[in-house]
């Protein structure tokens, strides 16, 4: 996931978008994600406020409805200065809805990278009201599960508490999936490692952690493979130096390996209170002590106060509306992974589809895999239908013989493209040019074609072109699956058109049968390597396991091993992948699947196209392979695996590129 800023402007309301959802006027949008959209909304006494939707998909699974009603109800239980508090409800509508306060600030995550760790006043501030903020959450019976620093908003007024999205009621079974671990590495205590369940304690442990992180500016446990932070989370070596004497004191306790031996949240709250008290001493005379814990926040609590977004409300709409080729940066995040995350909370990575002109064309044979999410039986109807396109590729001839917009449905759609496309382009920091004319349509191919203009270099361009591609997917499918089925279109089409050279088709991807908008399907899309693969292929179930913290120390080793020198082949070939960044952890992980001694590597990237991923999982399956066999060579049979799987997270969904077998050396690809 990546995190976005609460912050930013207000997007337009797109075509098909509710003007009213229960009481609230909707004005435009704050975010978009995986669970669901989230509208900027203006209550009737005026309140700003933050509506979450859930997509219509969702909706309709009963086990997803029965999880948002849970949420809805644990979410009603919890009030607090420190909490952004829920409003307003329907877990039975259509499609399910809630309402949140809207509170600008940044996430303590932002800050610290922006501005460095919290110091004096406002530091012991946070950890009482942090503390006070889950002694409320568990007096209600609540778990919240998810303490970390993208949760917890910092605004002008003090710290708040976001996302209740995976919160558990302690004295009821809560509704879930099984065998999947909530929480985030490093943020996860030791005994969710070790048993997987968490209570109260859980959360003041990872407290303590957050507490660490913001006095220090660093992550207690520190970066690396997932393993390796387990690791240092079961063996009690948290970094905190540099912290106050006083408060470490109460954050070690809080750190204790045994659940017992920490403090609650109550105490651990009535002891930062303490420490708070004696700050608030130091700036305002005997007789004008705050009355409330709250008040003695705010009376040392040093942070600016957010510019919040402008909230333009639009005269009442009608049937007609002018377009709007409007772009804007999306600052502004929404309650799209949680119930109670104001506008804060954590928005997935982009999806792009990665189907580039100049790769191999897998998406055309793409299949839903058990990984993502099922359309309505309308919807399945239509992509049945739609699908039979003309065959043959695109090319400029084709873009040539296209028209522009007619009819509602196709108007509709263009204007969506547009708008879309136009946040893109407020993005990229190279130019990126469409005007009104640059989505056209060809009803007998069924194409749909975007022209465009780049001023950047090659590499800034294969970036740029991904991006684009995505949003073009996204907005064509979303128009004809959701807004006017009854249109032809399955495939869309991207043409350079740069003055001084002839038009160049660079995308064509099947936005139907490509249901998430990316290169391949889930499983079986890769490409099996080394000589004893035969019998085995990867699967979701293991990389689901592979996902879940080892606790054997030899694995850490291997698996941190393989970490580095993957993540060290990915930074050399950073012209090959055609971007600047240098990825860590954060993008690159390691963990085994016991059951079946395999060794998986995945990336959560997300920025390459095709080609660039399959170069990348030759890389990596090398490198994987050889961390293998050499650890064979030395222990023997004791160490079983011999099985390695590089795979690609995209969104909701995965696609397994390279994987194998390898007893020897000789097993593994160069």
């Amino acid at each position: 996931m990546s995190e976005i800023g609460p912050a930013g402007r207000v997007l337009p309301a797109r075509p098909g978008d509710p003007s009213h959802i229960g009481p609230y006027r909707i004005v435009g949008r704050l975010g978009a994600g995986g669970m669901g959209t989230v509208h900027a909304g203006v209550a009737p006494d005026g309140l700003r406020v933050a509506v979450k939707v859930v997509h219509a998909e969702q909706a309709q699974d009963p086990e997803f409805r029965a999880r948002f009603r849970r949420e809805v109800e644990l979410s009603s239980r919890v009030t607090g200065p420190h909490l952004v508090p829920l409003l307003a409800a329907d877990p039975d509508a259509p499609t399910p809805w809630l309402s949140t306060a809207y509170v600008p600030g940044p996430t303590l995550n932002q800050h610290v990278s922006a501005q460095g760790p919290l110091t004096e006043g406002s530091l012991y501030a946070f950890a009482a009201a942090t503390a006070q903020a889950l002694a409320a959450i568990h007096a209600a019976g609540v778990v919240h599960r998810d303490v970390k620093p993208q949760n917890v908003l910092l605004t002008s007024t003090g710290p708040r508490v976001l996302d209740f999205g995976i919160a558990h009621a302690v004295d009821v079974t809560s509704v879930t999936r099984t065998g999947m671990m909530t929480g985030t590495p490093g943020w996860i205590s030791p005994e969710q490692y070790r048993q997987g369940t968490a209570g109260p304690a859980s959360d003041v442990f990872t407290w303590a952690a957050l507490v660490a992180y913001a006095a220090t500016g660093r992550l207690p446990f520190g970066a690396g493979a997932p393993d390796v932070v387990a690791f240092r989370v079961m063996s009690g070596e948290a970094d905190l130096d540099g912290m106050p004497a006083a408060l470490r004191a109460i954050v070690e306790r809080a750190l204790s390996q045994a659940p017992g031996d920490r403090p609650t949240a109550a105490q651990a709250a009535q002891e930062c209170g303490v420490l708070l008290a004696a700050q608030v001493t130091q700036v305002v005379s005997t007789g004008a002590m705050p009355a409330t814990g709250a008040d003695m926040v705010a009376a040392v609590w040093d942070m600016p106060t957010a510019d919040g977004p402008v909230w333009h409300v639009p005269p009442e709409r009608g049937r007609s509306r002018k377009k709007q080729i409007i772009g804007a940066v999306v600052l502004a995040a929404g309650l799209v992974g949680g119930v109670a995350g104001g506008v804060a909370a954590l928005l997935p990575k982009d999806t792009g589809t990665k189907t580039h002109a100049s790769s191999t064309d897998s998406a055309s044979s793409a299949t839903t895999g058990s990984g993502r999410p099922s359309a309505s039986t309308a919807k399945s109807d239509a992509s049945a239908k739609q699908q039979a396109g003309s065959g043959g590729s695109a090319t400029a001839a084709s873009w040539s013989q296209a028209r522009a917009a007619q009819g509602t449905g196709e108007h509709d759609m263009a204007r969506s493209i547009l708008h879309d496309e136009g946040v893109v382009a407020q993005e990229m920091s190279d130019g990126v040019d469409f005007s009104p004319e640059s989505v056209r349509f060809h009803e007998t191919r069924r194409e749909v074609y975007l022209s465009y203009r780049l001023t950047s270099d090659e590499a800034a361009k294969m970036y740029a072109e991904t991006q684009i591609a995505k949003s073009m997917c996204l907005s064509a499918r979303d128009a004809v699956l959701r807004l006017h089925p009854d249109l032809p279109y399955s495939k869309f089409v991207m043409v350079n058109d740069e003055s001084g050279r002839d038009p160049e088709v660079t995308w064509q991807d099947d936005f139907i049968s490509n249901a998430q908008c990316r290169s391949a399907a889930d499983d079986g899309s890769g490409q099996g390597t080394g000589g004893a693969s035969q019998g085995w292929k990867p699967d979701k179930d293991g990389l689901a396991q592979a996902m879940v913290p080892s606790t054997d120390r030899t694995e850490f080793r291997v698996a941190d091993g393989a970490a580095t020198k993957i993540i060290a082949g990915t930074n050399d070939l950073r012209d090959t992948l055609g971007t600047d960044r240098v990825v860590g952890n954060d993008e690159i992980k390691v963990g085994y699947d016991p059951g079946n001694s395999a060794m998986y590597v995945w990336s959560d990237y997300g920025q390459w196209n095709q080609s660039q991923t399959e170069s990348w999982a030759d890389m990596a399956a090398g490198k994987a392979c050889r961390a293998l066999v050499n650890e064979r060579e030395s222990a023997g049979s004791a160490w079983p695996y011999t099985r390695y799987a590089v795979a690609e997270i995209i969104g909701n969904g995965y696609r397994m590129v390279r994987w194998g077998t390898a007893k020897t050396s000789a097993d593994c690809p160069a």
